[in-house]
């Protein structure tokens, strides 16, 4: 919450530097105004003067870039994700190759390399065992059971998504899977945030870790980091960053 009000307070005072120019720039045009155009309503955007170029940093921004490579890369004969984000990480995937994804949510729009399917993960659909090689899910499962998308509140549904995806894949499948990171905890009904430690006892009975990357607290990205015991207790320093995992079924 923290976050979000310096986010929007850091917002409002670069508006305000703003303000100042849109007045200028709009008695300095209607000064040079033609009969082509006529003004409409005010629409003042008063934030990208002073804002650089695009934001190229963050938990979406990274992974979903470094994972749509890494499948580039490896270029899988199938692949499958669990309720990543369509408007970025889905379409990086689809404008190079077919995509199958599965959300518990509805989805009315059609687009090409794009294959829907509408299931609920913590009950796996009998036809998709053993159904790929590969498959993702990208800041997904740390809302498995909280209710947020309509889902079934389940205590150990992140528990269950994992299982179950474990089951979709082959053996030696790979799982690409990224949640928040840092001191665990639940803050509900947004989210589960999983200390890494947690998650390797989670994670290494069922597969091999083939990398670990991370998006730090301030947006930054470290890509194939070394997961020592030290760093994992700490969380490699995040109270809420984003760890990025490539895993090889056992």
């Amino acid at each position: 919450m923290f976050r979000r009000i310096s986010r929007l307070l850091k917002r409002s005072y670069i508006e305000l530097k703003g303000a100042p120019f849109f007045v200028r720039d709009y008695f300095a045009l209607r000064r040079k105004r033609d009969d082509d155009f006529r003004f409409g309503r005010f629409y003042p955007i008063l934030y990208d003067r002073n804002s650089e170029s695009g934001i190229m940093s963050g938990d979406y921004f990274h992974q979903d870039l470094y994972v749509a490579r890494k499948i580039y890369e490896a270029s899988p004969a199938k692949h499958i994700d669990i309720g990543s984000r369509t408007d970025g990480f889905v379409a990086h995937v689809a404008s190079f190759r077919e995509i199958e994804i599965i959300d518990i949510r509805p989805q009315s729009s059609t687009v090409k390399n794009i294959i829907f399917r509408q299931a609920d993960l913590m009950q796996l659909p009998e036809d998709l065992t053993g159904s790929c090689v590969s498959i993702s899910s990208l800041h997904a499962i740390e809302h498995f059971g909280l209710g947020r998308y309509g889902d079934p509140v389940d205590w150990h549904g992140h528990v269950k998504a994992i299982e179950n995806i474990t089951k979709m894949l082959v053996s030696g499948g790979t799982f690409y899977f990224s949640v928040p990171i840092g001191p665990q905890r639940i803050e509900f009904n947004a989210h589960r945030v999983f200390s890494i430690k947690y998650l390797l006892n989670l994670l290494t009975p069922l597969y091999h870790v083939e990398s670990f990357s991370y998006v730090n607290d301030k947006g930054a990205f470290f890509e194939d980091v070394q997961l020592t015991d030290e760093e994992a207790e700490r969380n490699f320093g995040c109270t809420y960053g984003c760890g990025i995992f490539i895993l090889r079924k056992k």
